[in-house]
């Protein structure tokens, strides 16, 4: 498979049947992954959830790095780094969703994955000065945190351990928010590729969390003792919701470019909602989903898509016909024009 990554907008240019069913399948994994947080901390402290998770995840990463003949990063100032990006992107976001898991549905916990954007954009301007704040995404960011607190439901009041899983899975969003633009600062422009990067991601992270599950959840479960729903549900995590996601959104990136395979965040949550309620019988309250709704919309404006459709669409419009020219004349014009390829970037 070439390596060769296509530029954002290139969906235009590669035919959809190449690049949806992989969009589809990835939104599957991880939309599902909160179905499998949820079966494994009914039986495994959330803990050693993180830990079976990671663990795995990296092992898979680890045989991908094999097939491919690739190789972990070499630079200490990358592991250096590495170190920083494992605690916030992965061993924090992984733990508090599955303590918060505890407390609300996996349903819920997909919506508040949605609003990762929304932390990433004011970390970037603010504390890494990787972007700028313009007026389309400040509205876009506001109308985000305007869908946080409908999918709270602060106007009936709010509190307790409902409240406190809630604030923990948007704990985990925000660990999300300021990892992204950490590793687009510190770590993006190095030489490895982003298998390995991921996969040092996730070695490093296995250490950190080994040292500290013993001391949130006592001593380790006995493997003999923990029902197979719950072991196979934290090896399905790590080996699918980390190793084959990661791999199916690098083919997307190639085939469709950066800017089409992120869609994906908006199929998350739908995935979520449609596996919890069906598996797990999960129930969501009205407002829910309509705040759902509402933080999708913020992170469609933040990140210009809706300019970019409309930047498509002026472009596939044929030109004006001056109101002189004959009508034979401007007929072999319109059948020449052909639309001029749409290029777009990621916001």
């Amino acid at each position: 498979m070439s390596g060769r990554i296509a530029p954002d907008g290139a969906a235009a240019d590669s035919t959809v049947r190449q690049w949806l069913p992989g969009l589809l399948a990835l939104a599957a994994i991880w939309g599902s992954s909160f179905l499998f947080i949820k079966v494994g901390v009914r039986e495994i402290h959330p803990a050693y959830v993180t830990l079976g998770r990671v663990g795995s995840g990296a092992l898979a990463l680890l045989v991908a790095l094999l097939v491919t003949r690739d190789r972990l990063p070499r630079s200490g100032r990358v592991w250096l780094h590495l170190n920083v990006v494992s605690v916030v992107g992965v061993v924090l976001p992984f733990t508090l969703f599955g303590y918060g898991e505890q407390r609300i549905s996996s349903v819920l916990a997909g919506i508040w994955n949605a609003a990762t954007p929304l932390i990433v954009l004011p970390v970037a301007v603010l504390v890494f000065r990787t972007e700028r704040f313009t007026a389309r995404k400040v509205a876009g960011v506001l109308l985000g945190f305007v869908g946080v607190l409908v999918v709270l439901g602060v106007w009936q009041g709010v509190g307790g351990s409902h409240l406190t899983g809630q604030l923990m899975c948007f704990g985990a969003a925000a660990c999300y928010g300021v990892a992204i633009p950490y590793q687009k600062r510190f770590i993006a422009g190095e030489a490895s590729s982003a298998m390995a990067l991921s996969a040092g991601q996730l070695l490093v992270g296995t250490a950190q969390i080994a040292l500290v599950a013993p001391l949130l959840g006592g001593a380790p479960p006995d493997p003999t003792e923990i029902p197979f729903a719950a072991v196979a549900s934290v090896l399905a995590l790590g080996v699918l919701g980390t190793g084959l996601a990661f791999m199916i959104h690098m083919r997307n990136i190639r085939l469709a470019g950066a800017s089409t395979a992120s869609m994906v965040t908006y199929l998350i949550p739908l995935f979520a909602a449609v596996v919890g309620i069906a598996v797990l019988r999960e129930g969501l309250a009205w407002y829910q989903p309509v705040g759902a709704l509402i933080v999708l919309a913020g992170v469609a404006v933040s990140q210009g898509l809706l300019a970019r459709r409309r930047t498509a669409a002026r472009a596939a419009l044929p030109p004006a016909v001056p109101p002189c020219a004959d009508r034979a004349e401007a007929t072999p014009a319109r059948a020449a024009w052909t639309a001029p390829p749409v290029t777009t970037r990621e916001l």
